[in-house]
């Protein structure tokens, strides 16, 4: 493929992810607030510590059952692997699930992105999150009070590393 004159290459995937975490390990990561807690319940919903970093294409939430209160899903991008640390954590976005039982509700505000689209439309630009090299993505939920932890979403991201 051809490079332009600074030798700059476009953006190519080499392999795609798919990865879904069930949110009844996550108590909570924040109880009111976009802030993270210092002993919170996060889970890594993208690893690219190891790697030169990656493009989620869809983030979203399933509903396992109906229920009348709906959850927000935490989005945050951290270096630390281990543990996400209030210090370190720095919120990307968040997600409300659906109170219908299979309902996924999808991002629609991830940011616009410099890739050529073959589309005429009102908005002809595509939607992805870049999670840099060396950054991992967390989510958790943001709950207050006690909750029954059956009736937790499904979070997940898609998308692919380079």
């Amino acid at each position: 493929m051809a490079t332009t004159a600074t030798n700059k290459q476009p953006l190519l995937v080499d392999r795609v992810f798919h990865k879904a975490v069930s949110a009844m390990s996550l108590a909570s990561g924040s109880a009111t607030s976009l802030d993270i807690e210092g002993t919170n319940q996060s889970a890594v919903l993208v690893d690219c510590s190891a790697n030169d970093g990656a493009v989620v294409e869809d983030l979203y939430v399933i509903a396992r059952t109906s229920t009348d209160q709906a959850y927000t899903a935490l989005f945050y991008l951290s270096s630390a692997v281990d543990y996400l640390r209030p210090t370190e954590g720095v919120y990307v976005g968040k997600l409300t699930s659906s109170t219908t039982a299979a309902a996924k509700t999808s991002a629609t505000d991830l940011p616009k992105v410099l890739a050529p689209l073959a589309h005429v439309g009102s908005d002809a630009q595509v939607r992805a999150l870049y999670i840099p090299k060396g950054n991992v993505l967390w989510c958790t939920l943001q709950l207050a009070g006690s909750v029954n932890t059956t009736d937790t979403p499904i979070i997940a991201a898609q998308g692919g590393f380079y």
